[in-house]
């Protein structure tokens, strides 16, 4: 994994361990010379994940859509900006430059990103690892409803081990970086997304 995707919110929510964890994240990213790819944002969780890493002198990528740029606050001193139409090909450009996918807390915008991109992979167009950082157990809820999922069908249990968790940032880099995927049938091609 030399770049991951790091979907989270734009928001720091109500518990400052979301806002540190993030900082930590984006420092040990630049410590171990992996690329940052995110949603661009110089505010809430977005932000501290960018700060993290480029205090650190990391290399950080913001993807945002034009109609965002200052609804979200585009971060100014970003090692590259990329500016979008629009959402879908904001989410296609940081899957191109990633190499793995990770997901902080965050709210609707961080869910959709994270199921899109965790659906890609359920129908064969990429085999990245995709992790979430439970930081305070907030995904707790999430996750019981993902194997609820499994117990009723909707969902093989393959398809749910593809997400790997911890609440611990290193042992969840860990995960993924020695995450061996399963042979996955390709349904559709990246054009037909």
């Amino acid at each position: 994994m030399n770049s991951i995707v790091v979907f989270c919110g734009s928001s720091e929510g109500d518990d400052a361990k979301y806002v540190n964890d993030a900082l930590q994240l984006g420092r040990i990213l630049a410590e171990r010379h992996i690329t940052l790819v995110y949603g661009g944002a110089r505010i809430g969780i977005m932000g501290a994940v960018a700060k993290g890493a480029l205090t650190h002198k990391g290399k950080v990528i913001g993807v945002i859509p034009e109609f965002l740029m200052k609804k979200e606050v585009y971060h100014p001193n970003l090692t590259q900006l990329i500016i979008t139409k629009d959402m879908h090909e904001r989410k296609m450009r940081m899957h191109e430059l990633s190499s793995g996918i990770l997901m902080l807390p965050g709210g609707y915008g961080t869910l959709e990103e994270f199921f899109e991109m965790l659906t890609w992979a359920q129908l064969g167009l990429h085999n990245y690892p995709i992790g979430v950082l439970n930081t305070n157990g907030f995904y707790d809820t999430l996750l019981q409803m993902l194997k609820h999922m499994v117990h009723q069908g909707f969902v093989k249990p393959f398809n749910y081990e593809m997400v790997l968790v911890d609440d611990n940032i290193d042992n969840l880099l860990h995960k993924m970086k020695n995450y061996s995927p399963k042979p996955v049938p390709k349904w559709i091609t990246k054009e037909q997304t």
